[in-house]
């Protein structure tokens, strides 16, 4: 141990986890808001799929910008708030992710991805999240004396965000990852990301549909302009049948990513329902796209062995 921690290389490793992290963390927080919390999805990635020896690097790499951001706004929200804010969200998933990490394992013995520990895990870090705001902001007192507090509409736009936001970038990572590791040297090339059905299916197909839904959306009111909303749903119902699980993170985050470029105001209570009604359709998606996956699988296996007994 106390080789390891004179190694120069050691502390370099830790330093820049902590830097990558911290500059993706301002990436996210830099897009989302309070229904549409893409922090969650970074977070949650990351400690599913980082060693847990740097996961004090991910804590540091978040507490820099949140502790900046908590000491620019003490002045308006109090001492103790401030203090609170700075401790980073991490640290309330870590025992959560923790465990799950040392009782199951994320993939199966059959190489597909335990999509139940992700989904579990995606919603036990987004009620944690909502809790953790909901108890930082009973610290902060108004103007008139009483203290503010989260009401049950805040605190499920607040789940509601944090879940979708995961949603949205952390089955992405995973598959992305996937694939990297599927390629030749773990290097991925421009000609392998074309030749990729997914990539062309997502270019092709979810791009220009969602496009086309988002165009309708900001032409349209009430009743249309959720149906309009919903139906941004559809790809990813596609995407699911045609790929598995991949195709099902892909077209959840083209799919969220359009839907909240419909958002024209904070805690839009229909835009919070469209939402509820995505994070369903992509959560089943998620769950039975690792049945189309295995599948998928089984088919290509057999399909190569068709081609090897008729050589």
């Amino acid at each position: 141990m106390g080789r390891t921690n004179r190694d120069p290389l050691v502390w370099g490793r830790y330093l820049a986890v902590a830097g990558a992290y911290a500059a993706c963390y301002e990436l996210t927080r830099y897009f989302s808001f309070s229904h549409w919390t893409l922090t969650a999805g970074l977070r949650l990635a990351c400690l599913m799929l980082v060693p847990k020896r740097y996961w004090i690097a991910l804590a540091i790499g978040e507490a820099l910008p949140t502790a900046e951001s908590a000491a620019l706004h003490a002045h308006l929200y109090g001492t103790l708030w401030a203090v609170l804010t700075s401790i980073p969200l991490i640290l309330v998933c870590m025992p959560v992710v923790g465990w799950l990490r040392s009782r199951t394992t994320l993939l199966r013995a059959d190489g597909q991805i335990n999509m139940s520990m992700v989904m579990f895990a995606t919603l036990a870090c987004a009620l944690l999240s909502a809790l953790d705001n909901s108890l930082t902001l009973s610290t902060v007192v108004m103007e008139d004396g009483t203290t503010a507090s989260a009401t049950m509409p805040i605190f499920l736009a607040w789940t509601l965000g944090a879940y979708l936001g995961a949603l949205t970038l952390t089955p992405t990572i995973m598959a992305m990852r996937e694939r990297l590791a599927a390629q030749p040297r773990g290097v991925v090339t421009l000609q392998a990301v074309w030749q990729s059905r997914l990539t062309r299916d997502a270019l092709l197909i979810a791009v220009p549909s969602l496009a086309l839904l988002m165009v309708l959306a900001s032409q349209a009111t009430d009743t249309h302009l959720m149906a309009t909303r919903i139906a941004m749903g559809l790809p990813v119902i596609l995407l699911t049948l045609r790929h598995g699980w991949h195709g099902s993170a892909v077209g959840g985050m083209l799919a969220s990513i359009t839907m909240a470029s419909t958002s024209f105001q904070l805690q839009d209570p229909a835009m919070i329902q469209a939402q509820t009604v995505l994070a369903f359709v992509v959560s089943t998606s998620l769950i039975f796209g690792v049945r189309v996956a295995r599948r998928l699988a089984a088919n290509h296996v057999m399909h190569q062995a068709t081609l090897g007994t008729r050589h």
